[in-house]
């Protein structure tokens, strides 16, 4: 077969253009025909229908449009500022009421005599009651103020039982008590209960009084015991020029919705700003404003969007006219007025496709243009299509008769072929050519590439199958050889339940499936514990045998009678009598009186031992290193001593540990892990969440990088 650009001349594509050309000449031929009688009258329609159409909706939006914003939104939104200023108007009232009657009896005092006022009783519960709280270190049997304050009682439970508005009202002292008014003691202690201490001074609605001088309007703040959204008012109490307290009020932001919401309509809705540019009240969902308590609220006045910015600037000083303002990508109309009371500010916000959808009226006058214009255009059409039906009747008759014909020379081979695949793929059987796929195009190259195919997924399935099994046998082998290696090592905390002088704790997380690294630790008599730390050369398998003998030979000489220094000695001298792989191990290894905290130790080419004192830090004990366990025969080691002392710690470790690499390539150190352990001092060391917080401090230093190296630790403490 030849291509001429791209072409395949008598193969199956030259095939199937010539049926499409045939069919398409005759199609676009016959359509040609219609659409030039229909198109010049038709489009006279068009353009007369899409003209009318456009001056009513024109019309009719600009109608709705002034009729909406200029008659009602305004006028709205100065009615909800008088609303929501009625809340905090009748609030701001009942406290100052509240506040002269304080006044008048804290200038009165030294005519009364304290009334006491009791600490929350958990068994009045939903009972309205007055409960004394106070500060850390504040004498509140002595105080003078709370007695004064108690005479306050009824009248702040009669606000509190008679507004709706109102949860609950309080008096913060200036000697560190508080009485506070509600219905809830039980919050007033923790989970041991022990009664909360409770510093009024600190709170936002205390330091703002106190230095407004007179009323004062927090942001949004969490309750301090229900949890809840709230906003304070409160008032300083100043007898004879002195500051005595400040009084405050709580209301729930659930309270605020009560009063507002209901005057809230269909296309839009209203939200409070307070003079400090935060949100304090929105209906939620809005997809606009959100509430935010006080150190978290954004100030609308700073706003990046400049054009909001300067609106809630002037709506918190003025009446605003309409303002068209684009949030998150969307149009709102918006428009604001100030709330005397508060220096709060109410905006109303109006969706700008909500008010340029006057929908029914435009598509009640779009029927009408659509139904005349119909009318010309079917009367049009009518002719058309009977001309239109005949040609196609024809071109209907000659594309089966030509469908026909090719199915028999393209559709059955591939049918056939098809039902070979799937009959092959369900009895896994292969691909064959046959006499019907040699077409001399396309469809038999396409066959014989089918059946090359199919032979070698064959031979794949059948390798893969292979090594499958092989890996799943090894997987199985090193699953045993990581469990006799854990076994190995001692695991089971504590490790010595009937030995509370001292505690011990080690950890190892292999890089590999089983790992060189190893730790061992032992009673050599009731006095002495044998504590060993030690990182084989290599990785896997071979590693982790020879760790086994060397761990066991280390505790056999040990368990014999042998110093440090001999203990090594001899492992050596053994280790290297049969070393053909020449592999090699370094070790720490020492010796602990339990008694009086004296190590005496020995170092075989292994990391410095990090050592703490009782009233220090954590410090690298920078000891004499010999050579390596393994390396050379008839090696010697030195002795040396250090002492743990009570309170004090010891930490051993692997290279594994100040060599973790991040991403970076940059090492864990040995800064770091002392940093690290530092962070983990006290007035007791707990030696697992010690470990524990090295192993998270080196995850997090390393993050996504491979593990290249065994991770091995151990920690001792003298109690």
């Amino acid at each position: 077969m030849k291509k001429i650009f791209g072409i395949t001349i008598g193969g199956l594509q030259h095939k199937i253009l010539n049926l499409v050309l045939i069919v398409t000449v005759l199609l676009a031929g016959l359509f040609a025909l219609v659409s030039y009688f229909s198109a010049n009258k038709l489009d006279k329609v068009v353009n007369k229908a899409r003209e009318e159409q456009q001056q009513a909706i024109t019309n009719i939006s600009q109608s709705t449009m002034n009729s909406v914003m200029n008659t009602s939104m305004t006028g709205t939104t100065v009615l909800e500022a008088e609303i929501a200023d009625d809340v905090f108007s009748e609030v701001s009232t009942d406290l100052k009421t509240l506040n002269t009657m304080a006044t008048a009896i804290f200038e009165n005092r030294d005519n009364l005599e304290p009334i006491p006022v009791p600490l929350p009783d958990p068994g009045k519960q939903g009972e309205l009651s007055a409960q004394l709280l106070y500060e850390e270190g504040a004498d509140y049997k002595n105080s003078k103020l709370i007695g004064i304050a108690s005479y306050m009682t009824d009248i702040m439970k009669s606000l509190v039982l008679n507004s709706g508005k109102v949860n609950n009202c309080y008096i913060g002292l200036e000697d560190g008590t508080h009485m506070c008014i509600d219905a809830d003691p039980e919050s007033k202690f923790d989970e041991n209960g022990d009664l909360l201490p409770y510093c009024a001074k600190e709170k936002p609605w205390y330091k703002g009084a106190a230095e407004a001088g007179g009323i004062y309007f927090t942001g949004i703040e969490y309750d301090t015991y229900t949890h809840k959204k709230t906003l304070t008012c409160s008032m300083p109490i100043y007898a004879n020029g002195e500051l005595m307290g400040v009084m405050g009020i709580d209301i729930y932001l659930d309270n605020i919705s009560e009063s507002i919401a209901p005057s809230q309509n269909t296309v839009g809705f209203v939200c409070i700003v307070n003079q400090e540019g935060h949100v304090i009240w929105a209906p939620t969902n809005n997809g606009v404003f959100y509430p935010e308590i006080d150190d978290k609220a954004e100030d609308l006045r700073q706003s990046d969007n400049r054009v909001l910015a300067s609106f809630i600037t002037e709506a918190l000083s003025t009446r605003t006219n309409i303002a068209l303002i684009t949030i998150n990508g969307k149009d709102y109309y918006m428009s604001g007025a100030p709330m005397e009371t508060v220096g709060w500010a109410v905006v109303s916000v109006v969706r700008k496709e909500i008010v340029d959808r006057p929908t029914d009226t435009m598509l009640k006058e779009y029927d009408k243009i659509n139904e005349l214009a119909g009318e010309d255009y079917n009367e049009g059409m009518t002719h058309s299509k009977q001309t239109f039906l005949v040609m196609m009747g024809v071109i209907l008759l000659f594309g089966f008769g030509a469908a026909l014909f090719v199915a028999n020379r393209i559709v059955k081979p591939i049918e056939c072929m098809t039902d070979d695949i799937v009959k092959g793929g369900n009895e896994e059987g292969v691909f064959e050519m046959k006499s019907i796929y040699k077409t001399h195009d396309e469809i038999e190259l396409l066959a014989e590439s089918f059946a090359d195919l199919s032979f070698k997924t064959k031979q794949y399935i059948e390798h893969i199958t292979q090594i499958t099994k092989e890996k799943e046998r090894i997987g199985t082998e090193l699953a045993l050889a990581r469990k006799i290696q854990a076994d190995m090592l001692p695991n089971i905390y504590p490790a010595f339940p009937d030995r509370p002088e001292f505690d011990i704790y080690a950890t190892m997380n292999p890089a590999k499936e089983v790992g060189g690294d190893f730790y061992d630790f032992f009673l050599i008599d009731n006095d002495h514990l044998g504590v060993v730390m030690a990182d084989v050369s290599g990785k896997g398998v071979p590693a982790a045998l020879f760790m086994m003998m060397s761990k066991i030979l280390i505790q056999n000489f040990a368990m014999m009678g042998a110093s440090p220094a001999e203990v090594l000695e001899k492992t050596n001298n053994t280790v290297c009598q049969n070393n053909e792989e020449e592999m090699f191990v370094t070790v720490w290894f020492g010796i602990l009186e339990i008694s009086t905290g004296r190590i005496t130790a020995a170092n075989a080419g292994h990391e410095f031992p990090i050592l703490k004192k009782a009233d220090g830090q954590f410090e690298v004990f920078k000891d004499q290193h010999g050579f390596v366990v393994g390396g050379m025969e008839g090696m010697k080691y030195k002795e040396y001593e250090m002492t743990l002392e009570r309170g004090g710690a010891l930490f051993l470790y692997t290279d594994g540990v100040p060599e973790s690499t991040d991403a970076d390539e940059e090492l864990f150190g040995t800064q770091r892990l002392i940093d690290t352990l530092n962070s983990h001092c006290g007035d007791s060391i707990n030696v697992v969440e010690l470990l524990t917080g090295v192993k998270d401090a080196v995850d997090d230093f390393v993050g996504d990088a491979d593990q290249f190296d065994d991770l091995t630790m151990l920690g001792l403490t003298l109690t």
